[in-house]
């Protein structure tokens, strides 16, 4: 069947098409005989234009009705008496395709068979800006980007951030970059010898608008020139995605197959209220196997490798509890999925957010290290990918699990878990915190010596048992950081 990618639906006809849905509900139901179809969904339009009247809705169906018609959707059957009634050929499609036109956010969404840039012309763009940064490091910094990866690990870089930032906001910038050099997905290497992960996850910032979620995922990454911030993150490897669709998305993450980039979603929470996005959404965060199927068109399979940083905002009633505050439906399937940061709006943070924007605003906060982070970054994600330019000199080196670091993270969960029955965190936390020590391993490539795998060191597990504490007392709704 050919059919729009939408229905073109006026905002004086959205009432029609709601009581539209239900009827075509009703019209399905009545044909099936202890579960067996017995006939074709069908209804008359008298039929119709009743219930319209009863739910006080006195828009004329006509012009709706004929534009269905026309998409093959409704089909008009010849009856006697002038009475006009109408076949339903498809009644799932068309329920779900009128509920979800009539439930869309602000805006209008195009459907999935309109036609969409060129996704392949935009990663050659990401390439080439990438491989010119690297060919500019190689040519004219090469001594000097390694003479500071020397010397430069995740306490020097959080010294930085909190120098910039303030003690109150620096941590999520911190994780932002960390996830950077996570992208280079190295692999983690047991104690046996086994290859039991990679560095990559997924990072959402869950809260309140105006905690300061943007700016540690867009403008510290991709910099942001109208308020003088220079960009920290990896060239040509963050795709903003602000404005896309769900739908478009769903559709263009097929051009990134065998790809690792990372995706920048400014209002993920946006995505999961169009209807039918949540379960494909869950497919694309776990990195498995994607296949969206409608009467309007099949996207997909392809097997998506890519990485988030988002942020999902939400109102919460307060700072306290950090689950009786989340009223999203949504939040757990963040929070099985991806590294995830809570922030309520408390008064010290909304102070740190004021005071860090008047500073921005003044040029009182300097970026001297902007550039050879950045150059520092894209250097290690060559290597670590095994880029071309790179392989000859440099080998790419995995990262190597100890048990000191899970001993030290037990002990954080048990002293946590001294306090209650019923502990409000999950033990996928920790293995987040496993993943960011291992990111943190990567800040000291050229600063390890020797081709073997690289150590998470002493400076790394206290990073992980920081966070992972930091976060534990967030949802046991507790006031304070963790010890530095």
């Amino acid at each position: 069947m050919a059919a729009p990618a939408t229905l073109e639906i006026a905002p004086s006809e959205v009432p029609v098409a709601r009581t539209l849905a239900v009827l075509v509900t009703d019209s399905d139901r009545r044909r099936t005989v202890r579960g067996l179809a017995t006939q074709v969904a069908r209804f008359r339009l008298s039929e119709l234009r009743g219930r319209l009247l009863k739910d006080r809705v006195f828009e004329d169906p006509g012009r709706l009705i004929s534009r269905l018609k026309r998409r093959g959707l409704l089909l008009e059957i010849p009856t006697g008496g002038g009475e006009k009634t109408y076949q339903v050929p498809y009644p799932d499609d068309l329920r779900q395709l009128l509920l979800e036109e009539t439930s869309r956010p602000e805006g209008f969404e195009p459907g999935p068979l309109l036609p969409i840039p060129d996704e392949r012309a935009e990663i050659r763009s990401m390439d080439g800006e990438f491989l010119d940064h690297l060919r500019e490091v190689l040519r004219d910094r090469l001594e000097e980007t390694l003479e500071f990866g020397r010397t430069f690990d995740v306490k020097t870089l959080a010294a930085y951030l909190r120098g910039l930032f303030g003690e109150e906001l620096y941590f999520d910038s911190l994780i932002s970059l960390l996830q950077q050099y996570a992208l280079a997905d190295a692999p983690l290497i047991a104690p046996t010898g086994r290859t039991t992960g990679a560095t990559g996850f997924h990072l959402a910032l869950f809260g309140p608008p105006g905690t300061g979620k943007t700016f540690s995922i867009d403008d510290l990454v991709r910099g942001n020139p109208r308020s003088g911030v220079p960009p920290h993150g990896l060239p040509g490897r963050n795709r903003y995605c602000g404005g896309i669709t769900p739908v478009q998305f769903l559709r263009v993450g097929s051009a990134y197959t065998g790809r690792t980039f990372n995706f920048i979603v400014p209002e993920f929470n946006d995505w999961f209220k169009y209807r039918g996005m949540v379960e494909p959404l869950k497919l694309v965060m776990e990195q498995r196997e994607v296949k969206w199927e409608t009467t309007l068109g099949t996207v997909g399979p392809y097997t998506f490798r890519s990485f988030f940083s988002v942020n999902y905002n939400v109102r919460t009633a307060g700072a306290q509890d950090y689950w009786t505050t989340i009223a999203d439906p949504n939040f757990a399937a963040l929070e099985d999925r991806m590294l995830l940061r809570f922030h309520p709006m408390t008064r010290a943070r909304f102070r740190a957010v004021e005071s860090s924007a008047e500073r921005l605003e003044l040029g009182e906060i300097d970026f001297s290290l902007a550039e050879r982070i950045r150059d520092h970054l894209t250097l290690v994600h060559a290597v670590e990918t095994g880029h071309p330019l790179v392989a000859a000199r440099f080998r790419a080196r995995p990262v190597r699990l100890e048990r000191t670091l899970y001993e030290r993270l037990r002990e954080v969960s048990e002293r946590a878990l001294k306090a209650t029955n019923f502990p409000k965190f999950s033990p996928r936390l920790k293995l987040r915190a496993v993943r960011l020590a291992a990111a943190a391993a990567l800040l000291r490539t050229f600063a390890e010596p020797g081709p073997g795998p690289l150590s998470i060191g002493p400076l790394e597990v206290e990073f992980a048992r920081r966070f992972y504490e930091e976060e534990i007392r967030a949802r046991e709704g507790r006031h304070g950081r963790a010890a530095a």
